[in-house]
């Protein structure tokens, strides 16, 4: 059986866009293939974040994984920081990368333009190394990702073309970048020009928010001059992100969410069916979440899934120290 990974960073407080564009996707691979689904904690430390912030996150997000329908039988649930060779490949395989690859990634770029220069520390840099090592270590046939995340997914690719050819043996398989069709791509109520990015309480809808603050965020979030429901990227933004959100959520084409609503001629109308279906399936999913955290399973769900982890990722990183000319000993 071929294998899925996937991963959110522990930052922030998640979004709907985070819900569309990765949670309510991974259960979709559990079935088909060998999935694996771990929280990214150790690239949560490339910027500032406070230790108690961190904790919670990760335990929401262990929660949210498991709201979002993922099966710890089928899907092997775990901490990042729990396998130890995420650490101990990311050691090696930052020698088969080069900086200047490093420093054209769109994601460092844009964060380090925010930051003084002299502060910027190398983790944030190096992310895209340590994010290659997490899905090499699995041997991932496939990487469901965001768009922001497809350009660190193909230079992933790069090494594994690199590294096999130097070898002379294929140490690691080619990953394939796997996007939503619809829903890659939320962007903020705010903002429809930026992404929905967990830090604009205007324009995110958290996964925590109360049902009538993600009313009132919907009913309130920009839309542009006319009055018809169609999807127009550049003239009309804000439409296009709601009709978005709601295909997505649906589960339907863009094409099918337009036909919806093309009698419906008052944004406010409009607004409103967004704003019930996104309560319809955030309501339920906010109510599983809450009663897993009180549950007590999460320690347990993330001891079982390091366990199986470590199988794996102790076995490719074993080959990878014997491929480079490092003594492994029995």
């Amino acid at each position: 059986m071929k294998r899925s990974l996937s991963g959110i960073k522990p930052t922030g407080n998640l979004t709907l866009g985070n819900y569309i564009g990765a949670l309510k996707n991974f259960k979709k691979f559990q079935d088909d293939y060998e999935s694996f689904v771990f929280i990214a904690d150790l690239h949560a430390l490339t910027l500032p974040i406070d230790p108690i912030e961190l904790r919670n996150n990760t335990k929401d997000i262990v929660a949210f994984y498991l709201a979002a329908g993922l099966d710890p039988e089928k899907t092997t649930i775990f901490l990042q920081s729990d396998v130890s060779a995420h650490a101990e490949v990311n050691t090696i395989l930052q020698n088969y990368l080069y900086m200047g690859e490093l420093s054209r990634m769109t994601q460092f770029k844009d964060k380090s333009q925010k930051m003084n220069k002299n502060a910027i520390g190398l983790g944030l840099f190096a992310y895209p190394v340590l994010m290659c090592g997490d899905i090499l270590l699995y041997n991932a046939d496939i990487v469901p990702v965001g768009e922001d995340q497809v350009q660190h997914v193909e230079l992933c690719r790069d090494l594994v073309h690199r590294f096999n050819t130097r070898y002379n043996k294929e140490v690691f398989i080619m990953p394939q970048p796997v996007i939503p069709k619809v829903g890659a791509r939320i962007m903020s109520l705010s903002d429809p020009t930026r992404k929905m990015s967990k830090s604009d309480p205007k324009g995110d809808i958290f996964l925590k928010d109360d049902m009538n603050i993600v009313r009132k965020k919907i009913m309130s979030a920009v839309t542009d001059t006319g009055s018809d429901i169609i999807f127009d990227v550049e003239n009309k933004p804000g439409i296009s992100n709601l009709l978005t959100i709601y295909a997505a959520l649906k589960e339907i084409s863009i094409a099918d969410a337009q036909v919806v609503f093309k009698d419906c001629h008052r944004y406010g109308d409009f607004k409103k069916a967004v704003a019930d279906e996104v309560v319809s399936v955030l309501e339920p999913f906010q109510n599983k979440y809450k009663e897993i955290l009180s549950s007590g399973i999460i320690d347990k769900v993330l001891d079982d899934g390091a366990a199986k982890a470590r199988i794996i990722a102790n076995r490719t990183l074993a080959k990878v120290k014997k491929t480079v000319g490092l003594y492994v000993h029995d």
